[in-house]
């Protein structure tokens, strides 16, 4: 099956078994298994587990919809340079103006959400690879790489950007995170769109979660 072939309907499909394989699973296995554990241990077999799922679920994408993975295509200066000025106004946009805006807004959500961030220093180490190289390898695989990608070979560029921007919203639970994973999400999508490097796009969103880690953890 070719980009052509693949419509908002196998996308949708996608994202449901992301949020399967690579969400729901990892995390009944920490309750059942992993957490039977010491806590150390534990957080290292649930970073591995996803690792281990998230890697099994890009390679039977790949293979089944025989998807291109060209993280190395189209690398340019001007395109690093891009990606940089991007982390930095993600940073300052969202953790500087508008995330504490959104936390005020939705209280229940912004009280869930620093439960997380309380869990996240616990294993900084852990967090680190899960957070700041593991998610942004492999959503922007998924989103800008395959999603984005082969919806505007289908239905053009506004409505795959509006469509990759929703669904990487949608990968994030927390509502003061899908809010700002929505506007984080458009932007990626342009950076995809101008430069066409999706070595970028990953390099924006992981300098941009790094900055935000060693800010908040």
């Amino acid at each position: 099956m070719s980009y052509e072939a693949i419509n908002i309907r196998t996308t949708i499909t996608w994202i449901f078994t992301y949020l399967i394989v690579c969400g729901i699973i990892p995390a009944a296995l920490e309750q059942l298994i992993w957490g039977t554990t010491e806590n150390a241990v534990s957080a290292w077999l649930h970073l591995l587990t996803l690792i281990a799922l998230n890697i099994l679920f890009i390679l039977v994408l790949k293979t089944k919809y025989q998807l291109k993975l060209g993280i190395f295509s189209n690398i340019s200066l001007s395109g690093i340079l891009l990606a940089f000025g991007c982390s930095i106004l993600f940073f300052l946009l969202l953790d500087n103006f508008l995330d504490p805006f959104f936390e005020r807004l939705f209280m229940a959500s912004a009280d869930e959400y620093k439960r997380a961030i309380e869990q996240l220093r616990q294993y900084p180490t852990v967090s680190f690879i899960r957070i700041c190289l593991l998610a942004p390898v492999v959503e922007e695989i998924f989103i800008r790489g395959w999603v984005l990608n082969s919806l505007r070979k289908k239905y053009g560029v506004i409505l795959a950007l509006l469509l990759s921007t929703l669904f990487f919203a949608v990968l994030h639970f927390n509502f003061v995170q899908t809010l700002s994973a929505a506007i984080a999400g458009f932007i990626l999508g342009l950076l995809y769109i101008k430069t066409g490097s999706l070595f970028c796009c990953i390099l924006a969103h992981s300098l941009y979660n790094t900055i935000s880690y060693f800010t908040i953890i």
